[in-house]
């Protein structure tokens, strides 16, 4: 009895110290993942010569103007927009057109389903640098050049590889039967997708709908080679201007890259619910 005794404490002295240990690796997994985000977010309000003496500790002297000159320098009131069209319709294009593709691939037989689902999945190899010529000569010899529609076709068509292969794997797991049944009530093939694919293939939106808007939001090399305009450029070409002149100016440079994370940090505090739920309804298994 006392041995059995000995044997239980023995296991749940053990279970708390892994318990204790889990938790004591997670807080400092959490410190090193916040504590960066808010030394920047500090170091914004400080002036060039009080950040190279004092790196690490909070302001004595708030900077705020900081941010106003960030803000006119980098032109981020026009380019501000911009990321947010783009960020919004990419997102929305590439999931429309990958839960459509996937519903097709998934769900509807055809002889051509194999090559063309191939096709879209051998994008998953291509490398960025690898289309950024290609790109550039179609937009000019398409004549879009220096237009939102190039950035938005070229944002949607790079985000579809990866996007059609998550749909497809994933509604191939909804039951044929759910089709099946409602072919022979005479729905076609539109009214199903409508009524019960789209429904079912939230998770898999909501997957997809947070690796474009990040992606997007944060895209720098395809739409510095697609416009020129400054009215048509996204924010990280507007923060990219501080590595010229006033790559020194620490305050400035602190501050305009706070302005670019703070819409992504905001995105994850207000959906962080939705984004756990969509990673792990949407997680495709092997």
């Amino acid at each position: 009895m006392s041995e059995r005794l000995e044997t239980t404490a023995l296991g749940r002295l053990g279970a708390g110290f892994a318990k204790a240990l889990a938790y004591a690796v997670m807080v400092i997994f959490a410190i090193m993942t916040i504590y960066p985000l808010f030394w920047l977010a500090m170091n914004s309000f400080k002036s060039t010569r009080e950040f190279q003496v004092n790196m690490l500790g909070l302001p004595h002297v708030w900077v705020f103007d900081n941010f106003k000159m960030a803000w006119d320098f980098g032109e981020f009131g026009k380019l501000f927009p911009n990321s947010i069209i783009y960020t919004a319709g990419a997102t929305l294009g590439v999931i429309a057109l990958s839960v459509l593709a996937g519903f097709a691939f998934a769900k509807i037989p055809s002889r051509a389903t194999k090559w063309l689902y191939g096709s879209f999945i051998v994008g998953i190899l291509l490398t960025l640098n690898s289309l950024m010529i290609p790109l550039f000569i179609e937009v000019n010899v398409l004549g879009i050049y220096n237009t939102r529609f190039a950035v938005l076709l070229v944002y949607i068509g790079a985000g579809l590889p990866i996007g059609i292969y998550l749909a497809t794997e994933y509604i191939k797991a909804i039951p044929t039967a759910l089709v099946e049944s409602a072919r022979i009530d005479g729905a076609g093939y539109f009214r199903i997708f409508w009524r019960i694919i789209l429904p079912m293939s939230v998770p898999v939106a909501t997957t997809l709908a947070i690796l474009n808007i990040t992606g997007t939001w944060n895209e720098f090399a395809l739409i510095n080679i697609l416009v020129s305009k400054t009215e048509l450029k996204s924010l990280p070409l507007g923060i990219y201007k501080f590595s010229g002149s006033l790559s020194t100016d620490y305050g400035k440079q602190f501050a305009a890259l706070t302005i670019g994370m703070a819409p992504m940090l905001l995105f994850y505090v207000a959906f962080r619910k939705q984004i756990t739920k969509g990673v792990s309804a949407g997680a495709v298994k092997g």
